[in-house]
Formats: structure tokens, C-alpha cells, sequence
């Protein structure tokens, strides 16, 4: 992988993380357009360069961090699913379904339900007034949609916001929660997936973890900015379409390079 190749997986990586269109979906892709394998270190990349879009939420809803411990209690209700799940299947995952056939169907499958979701919260009224409110319930019952992320293509935005509309959010605050609740899901999958590696870096490979991790965090910035725009006016459809395009092209483009 070159430091090219490295720079364009970062941005994508910073503006689909909190997308409802699948960042690692999108990364897996990139990779096999681009001809890089799906080697050891690449998989760890991927995995590690999220950190810097964590940081951009961590820094952006510093404040909501600060004003007391029931978020956190919420949070960690809606991360211990993931947390238990993911150790049982980290291995199985990692070894059989980073592949872009996989992300190509899930693409699809997850598109056709956030164009049904979208129609679901037109009129959704929330409620609670804020995400601290909901119920342990209703967060541990998020936490089991956004186990559902763990396939590479279904995007763990799109499987929490899905979760959060279900569990009586309108769409911003489920969109909201699936931003704070990323902070720890992703360190934490950062975290084990260094810690579960056998690789012994090179220094051209931690030059571009970090290359990566930098340009991840300033694209997520600004990408988090416009999404939360464009939802309140515009809702989840389009990017519902997009996963469905994107997705069938892509198999076709697989298709088409086994032909060949």
C-alpha cells in the first residue's frame, strides 16, 4: 500500500465512519479497486485509522461528555452487546467476511431498510427529551442493533440509528446517540484488534497509521457537520439509494473481473 493509496482510504474512512453507509464497506471496496490486498496489515489499518474520526466526535461533543454520568451509564448499557458478541466472533469475522462480495450485500440489504426507516420517522414523535433519558432497555436493545454492524457493508451508524428509531428516538437524536455510542465501541475494537495482531510494524507502515489517523479525523469533522445537517432536511432515503447503487455496481464489477 502506498502512501497514495493510504491518503485516499483515510478520507474515505473520515466521511463514511459516521455515515449510515458502511466506512469498512467502503474501505474493503477502495482496497479491491485499487488492487491492494486484503493483507493482515491492510485489515489492521483500516481498523486503526478509526480512531481519528473517534477523536473528531470525542472533541465536538466534549461538553455532553462533562455534564454527568448518566450518559455514560447509558452508553455503557448499549456497548456491553457489542462487547460480548465481538470477543466471541472477532476471529470468525476478521478471517471470512472482510470481502467485497459480502459488503456488496449487505450494502443492499441495509439500503432497502433505511429507505423503509426513513419512512418510519416522518412522523415519529420521540420519546424522551433527551438520548440520557431513554431506558436501560431501550440502549441495550440499541446495542444488539449495532451488533449487527460486525458484517462488514452494514454500517454501524446505520445499524445504531435503525436501533434508535425503533427504540422510540426520532432521528436526530438517533443519529446523536449512534455518534456518542461509536466513542467507545470504536476504541474498543481499535484497541483489541492491536492487541490481537501479531504484526510487528515497519516504520513505513506506522508512518501510515498515522498519515491515516490525521486525515481520518479532520475528513470526519467536517463530514459529521454536513451529514447532521442534511438529515434534518433530507432524513436517510438518499443514502439508502446510494448503498443499493453502490452495492450493485460492485458486484457487478466483481463479476466482471472474474470473467475477466
Amino acid at each position: 500500500m502506498t502512501i497514495t493509496q493510504t491518503i485516499i482510504i483515510a478520507i474515505i474512512e473520515g466521511l463514511t465512519e459516521f455515515l449510515p453507509v458502511s466506512s469498512t464497506g467502503h474501505m474493503i471496496l477502495a482496497s479491491a479497486a485499487m488492487n491492494i490486498h486484503e493483507e493482515e496489515f491492510v485489515k489492521t489499518f483500516e481498523i486503526f485509522i478509526q480512531l481519528g474520526a473517534i477523536l473528531a466526535i470525542a472533541l465536538m461533543y466534549i461538553k455532553r461528555f462533562f455534564q454527568g454520568i448518566n450518559i455514560y451509564l447509558k452508553l455503557l448499557a448499549a456497548f456491553i452487546p457489542t462487547a460480548i458478541i465481538g470477543l466471541l466472533a472477532y476471529d470468525y469475522i476478521k478471517a471470512y467476511l472482510f470481502n467485497p462480495i459480502v459488503v456488496s450485500v449487505s450494502l443492499i440489504i441495509g439500503g432497502i431498510i433505511l429507505i423503509f426507516i426513513d419512512k418510519k420517522v416522518v412522523n415519529q414523535e420521540t420519546t424522551v427529551d433527551e438520548v440520557e433519558d431513554m431506558t436501560y432497555k431501550n440502549a441495550f436493545f440499541i446495542g444488539l442493533f449495532q451488533c449487527l454492524s460486525m458484517v462488514p457493508g452494514t454500517s454501524r451508524a446505520a445499524a445504531t440509528i435503525i436501533g434508535g428509531v425503533f427504540n422510540g428516538l426520532n432521528k436526530k437524536q438517533a443519529t446523536e446517540f449512534s455518534f456518542l455510542l461509536a466513542v467507545p465501541t470504536m476504541m474498543a475494537a481499535s484497541g483489541y484488534d492491536l492487541l490481537k495482531t501479531d504484526l510487528v510494524f515497519t516504520n513505513d507502515q506506522l508512518l501510515m497509521l498515522a498519515i491515516g489517523t490525521v486525515v481520518a479525523f479532520i475528513t470526519a469533522w467536517f463530514a459529521v457537520k454536513v451529514f447532521l445537517k442534511f438529515v434534518s432536511k433530507n432524513g436517510f432515503t438518499a443514502f439508502g439509494y446510494y448503498r443499493i447503487a453502490l452495492g450493485i455496481l460492485f458486484l457487478i464489477f466483481m463479476w466482471g473481473t472474474d470473467l475477466g
